[in-house]
């Protein structure tokens, strides 16, 4: 296939990395930074840049901008994209924007699938790209009952080629929701753990759980405002769950009542056990 990547940063000089790497097709590059587009080039990960005017030669597109960005891509140049070509994206948010660009796309004869790589790194941009970043990770699909078949076979069978070690296929809706406890809580804690005054003087007493708790603080706030926006409702619920929880610790440890504080301990550590287990299943 000729592939058109749309955005180069992170996921996006990745995926043309992978691609390159372990696959036949041909990659092309659109991207606002001329630089960015030569670097790759440079790089040997695309065969060149590509052209609004070129829009019609590619088999896929795969757009990996911003939640909004991406939105108003597709909708902008629907009308250019090859009749019968495969529209993706890699956007953390599929809920109403799948229901949308998959009736959108239908009109104009393209083949919308909704796709979620789960990976990325703490840092942001073509310079920290990496075409093994997505070995062994998991990549979502979020096929409605409309979505074309053998298009959602065909990027899943791209998503193998480049490394993804388990194709999970579920609603859009359910994503939002999932993806809301997994990954953007998982942010919003971290953003909001390195606010502590004691961050200033954690150097010598920080161990594994210090660098696991604040690895993605440092995240792209553009995009992560973004998302957490659009996914507002999960993510709220998911905060106040965590508040909840919160509470019950603070107020055993305040009020100096060990029995509570080590059941609810207990308990933390058998629902993971729990996890661990299912995990363990899944992987047999």
């Amino acid at each position: 296939m000729k592939i058109l990547i749309v955005g180069l940063g992170l996921i996006g000089g990745s995926y043309c990395k992978a691609i390159t790497s372990y696959t036949d097709h041909e990659v092309y590059g659109f991207n606002r930074n001329p630089k960015v587009i030569d670097a790759a080039v440079e790089c040997g990960c695309i065969k060149r840049g590509a052209d609004i005017s070129e829009f019609g030669m590619f088999d896929m597109v795969i757009v990996c901008l911003h939640p909004d960005p991406t939105e108003k891509f597709m909708r902008d140049n629907m009308d250019k994209f090859k009749k019968g070509c495969i529209l993706t994206d890699v956007c953390g948010i599929k809920g109403q924007m799948t229901v949308e660009m998959t009736k959108l796309a239908a009109d104009y004869g393209v083949n919308y699938v909704g796709t979620h790589p789960m990976a990325g790194k703490e840092h942001f941009g073509f310079d920290f790209s990496d075409g093994s970043l997505f070995i062994g990770a998991n990549f979502i699909v979020t096929p409605l009952e409309e979505t074309d078949k053998n298009s959602v076979l065909i990027v899943e069978k791209l998503a193998r080629d480049m490394g993804f070690g388990k194709i999970v296929e579920t609603t859009p809706f359910d994503h939002d929701s999932i993806i809301a406890y997994t990954s953007q809580l998982a942010h919003v804690v971290s953003s909001a753990y390195v606010k502590s005054p004691t961050m200033q003087k954690e150097l010598g007493f920080s161990a594994g759980s210090f660098k696991d708790m604040t690895r993605v603080a440092t995240m792209n706030e553009t995009m992560w405002t973004s998302l957490f926006m659009s996914n507002r409702d999960c993510l709220v619920f998911e905060i106040d769950e965590l508040i909840k929880h919160l509470t019950e610790y603070r107020n055993a440890i305040a009020e100096n009542d060990s029995d509570t504080l080590e059941k609810l301990i207990r308990d933390g550590r058998l629902l993971k056990e729990e996890n661990l287990k299912h995990r363990t299943k899944e992987c047999e």
